[in-house]
């Protein structure tokens, strides 16, 4: 829809902006069932973003990404049983983390190294 309009319009920018959001979850896995949905949220976290604890994702996400995350771990786990947090951090995103210990802070916009 966005770059529809761009075309029409052409200052409106091509892209949508990027927004930084935090995903954490609570999978219940006391069942082969709840372990194997636990292995397939986190996996599907990785698809969006970095790892930063054992249950918690980092993501700069367009806005169409987001809605495809959510709709994805919706699908996965059980609503009864499990639960996803998502927090919008937004574009300035590093003025709202604060970090302390160790794991230092991880920068998802800056270069990565391989």
């Amino acid at each position: 829809m966005i770059r529809a309009l761009c075309r029409l319009h052409p200052r409106i920018p091509d892209t949508e902006p990027t927004m930084y959001v935090l995903i954490t979850y609570d999978v219940a896995t006391a069942t082969d069932g709840g372990q194997r949905r636990l292995r397939r949220v986190a996996k599907t976290c990785l698809d969006y973003g970095q790892r930063v604890q054992n249950s918690v994702f980092e993501c700069s996400l367009e806005p169409t990404q987001l809605v495809q995350l959510r709709q994805r771990l919706i699908d996965i786990v059980d609503l009864e049983e499990d639960s996803i947090r998502i927090y919008h951090l937004g574009r300035n995103w590093r003025a709202r983390i604060d970090h302390y210990g160790t794991k230092g802070g991880f920068d998802i916009e800056g270069p990565l190294i391989v």
